[in-house]
């Protein structure tokens, strides 16, 4: 079995890049992680990475100003490198542009701590428990150009506690997180994923 070539982008802890690799591990799973690159050179996940031997690459925000195209261009130039052949976002906190997008359309997936298409954006906990909601959880889905938009693939739901605080329902959606991301990914790399329209089918 031929593994996908699989990159990670990350901003800080990359506690859900960690349970990728952990994944990864086994012998039977269809990826590799071949990079894990991030946008801010403080990441705690790039110690991880490095811990496992993972190639790592530094690609800074700060150097690029606003200029989104040439920090694209810079990070397409890394991922190229590694010969990634599928990206995941894992709290890679910066918008990508259309064009980087488009460039990775169903191959590039990011996970997202909120049922969406509820709660897109930050705060997302906090946001949960404001509103009163007795159900929140997570999402994980295909990255388009618009923030949390692309079309969803697995969700999983965890109850809102009448004593919950942004800490404790931010742990129990995290666990959830460790699990269905590590899934996608393999789904994906299978070649199982189907888009049709907003819908994302499971085959196979």
């Amino acid at each position: 079995m031929r593994k996908k070539r699989v990159a990670i982008l990350i901003s800080g802890r990359g506690s859900n890049m960690a349970a990728l690799v952990k994944a990864a591990r086994a012998p039977d799973f269809p990826a590799e992680i071949v990079l894990v690159l991030s946008n801010r050179p403080e990441a705690a996940g790039l110690d991880f990475a490095r811990s496992e031997s993972i190639p790592t690459a530094l690609v800074p925000s700060k150097a690029y100003g606003k200029d989104r195209a040439a920090f694209d261009a810079a990070m397409q130039a890394e991922l190229e490198r590694s010969g990634a052949e599928i990206v995941c976002l894992a709290g890679f906190m910066r918008l990508l542009t259309p064009e980087f997008c488009e460039g990775w359309a169903g191959r590039m997936i990011n996970i997202h701590p909120a049922l969406l298409p509820s709660f897109k954006g930050l705060d997302t906990h906090a946001r949960a428990l404001e509103e009163g909601v007795k159900l929140h959880g997570c999402t994980t889905h295909f990255v388009t150009p618009g923030m949390d938009e692309g079309p969803i693939i697995l969700q999983a739901a965890v109850p809102v506690l009448d004593d919950d605080t942004e800490a404790s329902l931010g742990a129990r959606v995290l666990a959830e997180e460790h699990r269905i991301y590590p899934e996608t990914l393999r789904l994906l790399a299978s070649g199982r994923l189907a888009i049709e329209g907003r819908r994302v089918k499971i085959t196979g």
